[in-house]
């Protein structure tokens, strides 16, 4: 159904949509709904016999829930299909006094996912919000980076990824050379177009970008009265204000907010694929509608003019 692209110099190719599921793992504080188990394993079951054979999780979503109910339906399914690439992060352990992102927590997380999934070799892997340490925490003799290449090098690891936040912060993760993708998220949507730095730096050090949250959490699909929250916090007035005049805009074309903005990730062609989280079988067909939609032009000169104003992007 979709035509895959080139993953940077990964040699795997992908679909232009990627699964997200942090909400599978049941996070109710971050998504205002909780996930149950048979929900979850029913909604992978349909994510692994489908049209997008592209899936990504962390160690830490739902504290690791996430990771545990996707083993749970490769198990009923006989393992991971051959043609499906599966992604995870490393994590730091953040339930001690001071938070460990050492590299022997990394190898740690390293063997939890591994469990949890049911694999003994994972293709591609994140380091994920490193942001929670500094730059040279990370780059370190002994640090989380060197513990990835090490990984690596081990066997255990395919390819490596850095997921995070702050846009200056990534661009100097892509200069070590290690990684091959970069996970950016709330950072390019109809709202926030902070992440275009992170694209041309990426496409000229051949890495690839898929890109995360391109409904800012929710508010991009439902509107901030249904959905408040813009990028983990309380939406702005302004926010509000902006995604009601999008809101006005599509329902004049006929066109759903979710579809503007998820289309405004995938016509992005430096971007190589795009997270969209599902937690019920049937919102798979609901996402590939959006995303095939037709959308007319004037549409989206309109809702360039409401995008919200460089000094409140996220960066």
């Amino acid at each position: 159904m979709f035509a895959t692209r080139p993953l940077g110099s990964t040699g795997f190719t992908v679909p232009p949509l990627c699964i997200g599921t942090s909400a599978i793992g049941g996070i109710p504080r971050i998504y205002g709904y909780d996930v149950d188990q048979d929900q979850a394993v029913r909604t992978l079951r349909a994510v692994f016999d489908g049209p997008i054979r592209f899936i990504d999780t962390s160690n830490s979503y739902g504290g690791g829930e996430s990771e545990k109910r996707i083993g749970a339906a490769l198990r009923e399914i006989g393992g991971l299909p051959d043609d499906f690439l599966l992604s995870t992060k490393v994590d730091p352990d953040n339930t001690l006094p001071v938070l460990d992102f050492s590299g022997r927590r990394v190898r740690e997380s390293l063997a939890e996912s591994m469990g949890r999934l049911g694999l003994d070799h994972l293709p591609l892997v994140h380091l994920h919000d490193p942001e929670r340490i500094t730059f040279e925490e990370a780059t370190a003799p002994g640090g989380p980076v060197e513990a990835l290449r090490e990984l690596k090098a081990e066997g255990l690891i395919g390819h490596l990824g850095v997921a995070g936040g702050p846009i200056d912060m990534l661009r100097r993760f892509v200069d070590l050379g290690v990684f091959e993708v970069v996970i950016t998220h709330n950072r390019f949507t109809l709202l926030d177009r902070s992440a275009g730095p992170l694209l041309d730096h990426c496409r000229q050090a051949g890495v690839a970008v898929v890109n995360g949250a391109p409904f800012g959490g929710g508010i991009l699909v439902k509107g901030p009265e249904s959905a408040p929250r813009y990028a983990y916090r309380t939406a702005s007035d302004t926010v509000r204000e902006r995604v009601t005049a999008m809101q006005r805009v599509c329902a004049e074309a006929a066109v759903p907010l979710a579809a503007a903005a998820l289309q405004f990730s995938l016509r992005e062609p430096r971007i190589t694929s795009t997270i969209v989280g599902i937690t019920k079988p049937e919102r798979l067909a609901e996402t590939v509608d959006l995303a095939t939609l037709d959308i007319p032009a004037d549409v989206w000169s309109e809702l360039d003019t409401l995008a919200l104003p460089e000094e409140m992007w996220l960066r």
